[in-house]
């Protein structure tokens, strides 16, 4: 018989000349091994025939094997190298149904050799297995192509070989081709069990490299929130790697080695990634222990939030090899969800224990609680679908006692707007702290005495409300148009007060009733009309310069609705009566202002002093 020269080396020296059957052909052989298991005859004398030089064949070829170094036995000759397989192949068909073929002695001395042969190529493939993990940066046919006819293709999208995980094409081509035999021949096991371990070891390397570190319990007890932040920061850092880089090139690699078992590749990579994501939720579900974060903490445990939705986001599969994965990722998610409501909830608390002292802050400003609570939640906002989705979790809408509570206290902002859209559980948390710090600066307004002032207090932490609000699209949108409606009508109302409060006496000096007697002009009157509106207005514009308008437009509104009902009304009774006092000299010291004077002086109200006017957030 002809030799089949696909089945030949390049380079045959003479050890590979002698290991050849004599007068082999391998097509023919395989035809007929072909045949012989279709047909499975009993007792017909071509089984020994075609089997004996089949065995003969594998034997030979894993001597030839195994005088090579390991993690590259296979991959020099792409042709041979799929003889050899596409033999096992038939052998393990053969082996794996040995109660079909026939019981004479000869046909089980045959199986007995054939079982060998089998055996021995299963412990070749297992150690190449191991060699080529152990060795993945190992240099392999310049000349490969793992897109030609005679391989899988499966490799085509694998990386570089300087990055993660480090195999060349023709490596992975390799491992492909040796676990789909191993898993044909009823190896699957050891396979799995090999490749697992070994590539969890390479994980851990990774993982050495971005100097991970397991941190319990006991150490978190005793960092401070400096050291405790940076290790947040750096295990943020390793989520990320894991989650866009690690995972992903993990998953490829088992998908490329076992593109014939996609279950296979599954479990073996979600028992990776589980074993891996356990480590890594060791550190949150320790920061959740019995600790107390202050509200400004929340970011952190925001950040550590949104890595745990991106691990759980991993399609590792959605069988049973997937349960553990996603309730070790669900139930750290859940503990770190509940620290973020602990957490955002302490506003609420600062909010309604805020009572420092009986001294109202000077000239009225922004109280330090509002600038706080507004900046705090306009951050906390920006996480926006993250809160949503903490409170969504951990809260029932429906049914919820503490819900209820909450949707009655907000009752009267959305209760005539049947356009407002149904609150989320984060939406009502929020107007429920705004209502609190509402009902807070009320309180605090009461410590002033003067009324006037008080007005101003409010106008100003409810203008700072409102321009929060407005600046912050996500809260803008939780809150509602009818809402800021609502805000500002209350706003215009405070304004009003504060006009008539103030400046109704400064217009009764001015008004044209009362000045004449009998019909004619009544100069005491009018001398008593104009000393009392130099006096009202000269202690309004002493007190009032020294109160504090921060946001410039609010206190330009102020300014222009005083100027506009104060100087024309001055300027309409000045035309009118000044004729009627006797002199140049008593006019002079009646009539202390012009209406120029006093358009100049009402744009110095509201200005405060130099160190409380620096600029704001």
């Amino acid at each position: 018989m002809e030799k089949d020269d696909s089945f030949i080396l390049e380079i045959v020296d003479e050890n590979e000349k002698a290991s050849k059957p004599a007068g082999f052909n391998l097509d023919q052989t395989l035809e007929e091994v072909d045949q012989f298991i279709q047909k499975l005859v009993p007792g017909e004398n071509k089984f020994v025939k075609c089997i004996d030089p089949l065995q003969e064949l594998v034997d030979s070829r894993i001597a030839l094997y195994e005088q090579k170094e390991p993690a590259a036995k296979f991959g020099l000759n792409i042709d041979e190298d799929n003889s050899f397989f596409e033999a096992v192949r038939r052998l393990s068909l053969i082996v794996n149904n040995l109660d079909e073929f026939p019981s004479d002695l000869a046909a089980i001395s045959c199986l007995n050799r054939a079982s060998s042969a089998h055996f021995r190529a299963m412990l070749l493939f297992e150690c190449e297995l191991r060699a080529l993990l152990d060795n993945p940066k190992r240099t392999g046919d310049p000349n490969f192509d793992p897109k030609s006819p005679n391989t899988d293709g499966s490799q085509g999208s694998s990386k570089s070989e300087d990055e993660f995980p480090y195999f060349s094409s023709q490596s992975i081509h390799v491992m492909n081709q040796i676990s789909t035999a191993m898993i044909l021949a009823g190896y699957e096991a050891e396979c799995c069990t090999v490749y697992g371990g070994l590539r969890l070891k390479a994980l851990d390397v990774e993982f050495s490299k971005q100097c991970y570190e397991n941190i319990n319990v006991e150490d978190i007890q005793k960092m401070s929130w400096e050291s405790l932040e940076g290790e947040i920061n750096n295990w943020i850092h390793i989520m990320k790697f894991c989650t866009t880089n690690l995972f992903p090139a993990e998953r490829n690699l088992c998908d490329s080695v076992f593109s014939d078992n996609r279950l296979t590749a599954q479990r073996l990579f979600c028992d990776l990634a589980t074993s891996l994501s356990i480590r890594l939720l060791n550190f949150p579900n320790a920061l959740v222990w019995p600790r107390r974060y202050s509200t400004e903490k929340l970011f952190k445990f925001l950040d550590i939030y949104e890595m745990l939705q991106d691990l759980a986001n991993l399609n590792i599969g959605n069988d049973s090899s997937a349960e553990e994965f996603m309730s070790e990722t669900s139930m750290a998610q859940r503990r770190i969800g509940g620290a973020v409501m602990s957490i955002f909830s302490q506003i609420e608390s600062s909010i309604k224990n805020d009572n420092a002292g009986r001294t109202p802050v000077a000239g009225g400003a922004v109280h330090p609680l509002t600038r706080y609570t507004m900046n705090y939640l306009k951050y906390a906002c920006e996480y926006k679908d993250t809160l949503e989705q903490v409170f969504q979790n951990q809260e029932k809408v429906q049914g919820s006692p503490r819900q209820k509570v909450v949707e009655q206290e907000s009752k009267d902002v959305i209760e005539d707007d049947d356009r407002c859209p149904p609150l989320s559980p984060f939406a009502l948390k929020l107007m429920m702290v705004i209502d609190l710090l509402d009902a807070n600066i009320e309180m605090k307004s009461k410590l002033y005495r003067n009324p006037a002032l008080r007005l101003v207090f409010l106008m100003n932490n409810g203008r700072y409300i409102l321009q929060k609000i407005k600046e912050s699209a996500e809260i803008y949108e939780m809150m509602g148009p009818y809402w800021s409606r609502k805000r500002t009508s209350e706003l215009r109302r405070y304004h009003k007060t504060y006009q008539r409060e103030t400046w109704s006496n400064v217009l009764q000096c001015i008004s044209h009733e009362g000045v004449q007697v009998n019909g004619k002009v009544s100069k005491p009157i009018l001398k008593e009309r104009f000393k009392n509106f130099n006096s009202i207005f000269d202690e309004i514009l002493k007190t009032q310069s020294s109160w504090i308008v921060s946001d410039g437009k609010l206190r330009s509104e102020l300014r222009v609705s005083i100027s506009s009902v104060v100087i024309p009304a001055y300027r309409s009774f000045l035309g009118r009566f000044k004729s009627y006092l006797d002199n140049n000299k008593q006019a002079g010291k009646y009539i202390k202002y012009q209406p120029e004077d006093i358009e100049e002086l009402i744009e110095q109200l509201f200005e405060g002093n130099t160190a409380s006017m620096a600029p704001r957030r």
